[in-house]
């Protein structure tokens, strides 16, 4: 058996009638123009937790996070054509707030109904979301009238930002379905693999996959290395990459990891891909 999920989610607490700010993954692909959602399944991911709340009347305001904006607004980084996505998939209105915090929130908060949903613009138009800023955390809570948080986001879960990190210091918190889901699987895969094991990675920062891709290597029979952290693999091989991104601060790591995956390539039947 693998290691039990041992926090607590949204089916541990008394959540009827309350008001619940939800991280959720949000971070679909959207077109070159950024007017559309071209793949949707992160935002589907969502969509069990968010029903839960729903059937225990809450009133849902979801946050996330898209792209890398720095801290400025970004037209073709807004989460508002992913407002419209999950308004199709809800088959109910979804109403976006073009910020995070101010009167507008407050107005929206206002005005939500029990089992609606609201989504606020993208966490990192603001400086402070990075920076891991409790103030900023704070204010999003209390603008969003939000009486619990709910983190819903495997895939950022272990970053240290004011949307999944410093807002649990400011509101009673726990886990959504898809989070807990994710963890049991990854947890099942790396305890009992089904055989042949293929594991394909992807990112920009070998440095946040690290775990990952080192445990991977040790149990996997391919281990596939996808996105701009193969550039940086390719760069540590001494390749050429021109001017696709890469993180050069990552190269040691990936120099460490490579000699790994040789190693283990030449004492039993596996391989590693770029």
């Amino acid at each position: 058996m693998g290691i039990l999920f041992s926090k607590k989610t949204v089916k541990d607490i008394d959540l009827k009638g309350k008001t619940v700010l939800m991280h959720a993954e949000l971070d679909a692909p959207l077109s070159v123009d950024g007017s559309e959602v071209t793949a949707d399944y992160r935002i589907r991911s969502s969509l069990p937790t968010i029903k839960y709340l729903q059937e225990q009347g809450c009133k849902i305001v979801l946050i996330s996070k898209l792209g890398r904006p720095d801290g400025k607004v970004d037209p073709h980084q807004s989460l508002f054509p992913v407002a419209k996505r999950l308004q199709k998939l809800l088959g109910q209105p979804v109403e976006f707030v073009p910020d995070c915090i101010g009167d507008r929130v407050k107005k929206m908060a206002a005005t939500l109904q029990p089992g609606h949903v609201a989504l606020l613009e993208n966490l990192r138009f603001h400086p402070e979301e990075e920076a891991n800023n409790e103030v900023f955390a704070k204010q999003i809570a209390t603008d969003s009238g939000a009486q619990v948080f709910v983190e819903d986001c495997f895939a950022l879960a272990h970053r240290k930002e004011a949307g999944n990190d410093a807002i649990t210091k400011v509101l009673p918190s726990v886990a959504g379905l898809h989070l807990e889901h994710e963890y049991d699987v990854i947890n099942k895969v790396m305890g009992h693999p089904t055989r042949p094991l293929m594991a394909i990675i992807g990112g920009a920062k070998i440095a946040d996959k690290i775990g990952v891709i080192t445990k991977f290597i040790d149990i996997a029979d391919v281990v596939a290395i996808g996105g701009a952290m193969a550039n940086t693999f390719l760069q540590a091989e001494g390749i050429e990459i021109g001017e696709s991104k890469t993180e050069p601060a990552d190269i040691p790591l990936a120099k460490q990891i490579l000699q790994q995956a040789k190693y283990e390539a030449k004492h039993r039947q596996f391989t590693f891909y770029l």
